[in-house]
């Protein structure tokens, strides 16, 4: 479900895309985020800082493609979001006690420090590398393309990076103890 809830406003772009235009897709983009950061605080008194972050953004970069009707800026969104987060996940290997990676599956998980760097790094590089494959569709093919990778191929990628992560962790995860 939470995943779900996580990914409804680029859905929502996606749809509204298809059905009439990128700036329509834009408006409805910021509205659906909105609504998520509003549903979020409404229900658990709290918003979680990645889609605050989004909205931010979203605002930002959408506003401008709606202001100057320029559909490049909101084709760099998922760049800066995937560059922030990669930045923060970086810097989180030297700033703090903790890696971000940590932070956010220390309560769930049990791992040598060396792995939570080793995984803080890896989910590093994913998000600076999805940056990058974002500017090279931007760049490379139409708005229709973009669109469908934006949905389809970041969603797709991050899925089989989540798979690959799990796979990993299973070899370091500790043997459960057998009941007497």
């Amino acid at each position: 479900m939470k995943i779900l809830f996580d990914f409804f406003p680029i859905l929502l772009f996606f749809i509204a895309y298809k059905f009439v235009d990128i700036y329509a897709a834009t408006v409805v983009a910021i509205v659906a985020t909105f609504v998520q950061v509003g549903i979020s605080w409404f229900t658990r008194r709290k918003v979680e800082a990645m889609h605050l972050l989004t909205l931010v953004i979203i605002v930002v970069f959408g506003g401008l493609t709606l202001y100057l009707h320029d559909e490049m800026f909101i084709k760099w969104k998922p760049t800066v979001i995937n560059w922030l987060f990669g930045a923060v996940f970086l810097a989180s290997q030297w700033l703090g006690e903790k890696t971000m990676i940590e932070r956010m599956m220390g309560a769930t998980l049990v791992l040598p420090q060396a792995i939570w760097r080793r995984l803080n790094l890896s989910w590093s590089s994913f998000f600076l590398l999805l940056g990058v494959a974002n500017l090279l569709v931007v760049y490379s093919f139409d708005t229709e393309t973009w669109v469908n990778f934006k949905l389809f191929g970041m969603l797709g990628l991050t899925f089989a990076f989540v798979v690959v992560q799990s796979l990993y962790l299973s070899r370091h995860l500790p043997e459960p103890k057998p009941e007497e």
